[in-house]
């Protein structure tokens, strides 16, 4: 992976837009050429424990779907570097991609970014699909060329509480909520209060972790003292292990339960048996969930590479999936062009993603591709899944 920076700050990209407006990007591609990417990673910043298999899984994709022949006479070119998860990078390298690379599309990355972003990606049309799944990108007037390909962490969320409201016995569930101080952190809080509120759920607390926190003590006893019977973390593996230890350490009973970027085989690597009785969001399969249709594509690819499923997890199969979405929007454009594009992915209807995710459904009035989630729980070292995809509603 090249380098990149991430985390946008709403002014810093104001000046970028203000001072590269008039720059010429993309122009349709012809026939036979190369339809290119553009890809915003997060390697070795804040959430590159995740970022890096996601990336691994957006170019394995492309590599594989080029190994086939490419999309309607056409192989795509990823274009992508590590941002890092910094500010001031992220437009700098989206400058780049645009006017430099000429590229079509971008897989992104970060919530700050990717919403700091969106206004010059609706005036460059250029359709973006973000590792993050903020509920603001659902918004097409602020965000008419960004997509989600998962359930928004809002979603996520209030499924989440719904099944707590469902599960829960002996009189109302308490619940906290513990986030980092950055827009990915602190996207579902509100949708989430507001939510709980309506269900007849208590939010009793609120916690905020740092990213990269290496002791949450004086959090963890905090909350404690409001005794929550379950605790919803919006963290990436690397906070939510330390979470998950410390809590152990300090005896705590409260059920953890964590969003997407906060499951996956990294966390139980990191926190050990801490990580048991854990339960997280999952959006997408684990490699080890050999018998789904979607996942010999994925084997057959590894294969070609002398890898194993075991050799990944599965943030690389939710970047895989990323990519084969928007695939599929280049394979329904009738025009190469980021308008094109655009209205290929709104004919995506129901897609079956083989049980890689949940079927993702795009119009030209709704982003959103899906709403659901299923359950896991972390037993024996492992996380086993013990719903169906689920939603709120």
């Amino acid at each position: 992976m090249k380098k990149i920076t991430g985390l946008m700050l709403a002014s810093v990209l104001a000046m970028g837009v203000a001072g590269c407006g008039s720059e010429k990007t993309a122009t349709e591609v012809k026939k036979g050429e190369p339809v290119k990417i553009g890809g915003l990673f997060d390697i070795t910043g804040g959430t590159g424990d995740v970022g890096t298999p996601y990336a691994e899984g957006e170019k394995a994709y492309v590599e594989y779907i080029n190994s086939k022949g490419g999309v309607n006479g056409h192989k795509i070119e990823l274009i992508g570097d590590d941002y890092a998860y910094k500010i001031p990078e992220a437009q700098k390298l989206y400058q780049k991609l645009k006017s430099s690379d000429k590229v079509s599309a971008i897989l992104g990355w970060g919530t700050g970014d990717t919403e700091a972003l969106r206004q010059q990606v609706a005036t460059d049309k250029l359709p973006f699909f973000s590792a993050s799944y903020s509920e603001h990108l659902k918004d097409l007037k602020q965000s008419p060329y960004n997509f989600l390909t998962a359930a928004s962490y809002s979603d996520q969320a209030r499924t989440v509480l719904k099944w707590i409201k469902d599960n829960h016995k002996g009189g109302t569930a308490k619940v906290a909520l513990i986030y980092n101080d950055t827009a990915f952190g602190k996207s579902p809080i509100e949708d989430a209060k507001a939510y709980a509120k309506e269900i007849g759920v208590d939010i009793v607390d609120e916690q905020i972790v740092d990213l990269k926190a290496l002791d949450t003590t004086s959090q963890l006893l905090n909350m404690n003292k409001k005794a929550p019977d379950y605790a919803i973390i919006n963290q990436t593996w690397g906070a939510t292990s330390t979470i998950l230890k410390d809590a152990k350490k300090l005896n705590l009973k409260t059920q953890f339960i964590g969003l997407n970027w906060a499951t996956g085989e990294g966390l139980v690597k990191i926190a050990g048996d801490a990580s048991e009785n854990f339960i997280g969001v999952v959006t997408h399969a684990f490699p080890y969930e050999k018998d789904l249709k979607g996942m010999k594509d994925v084997e057959e690819y590894l294969k070609s590479k002398g890898q194993k499923l075991e050799d990944k997890n599965q943030k690389f199969i939710q970047g895989w999936v990323t990519a084969k979405i928007m695939a599929e929007g280049i394979k329904n454009a009738d025009k190469m062009t980021g308008d094109g594009i655009r209205a290929g992915i709104e004919k995506i209807n129901n897609l079956d993603l083989g049980g890689l995710a949940a079927n993702v459904t795009f119009t030209k009035d709704n982003h959103a591709g899906t709403n659901k989630i299923r359950l896991a729980k972390v037993k024996n070292g492992k996380f086993e899944v013990f719903t169906d995809y689920i939603s709120y509603k």
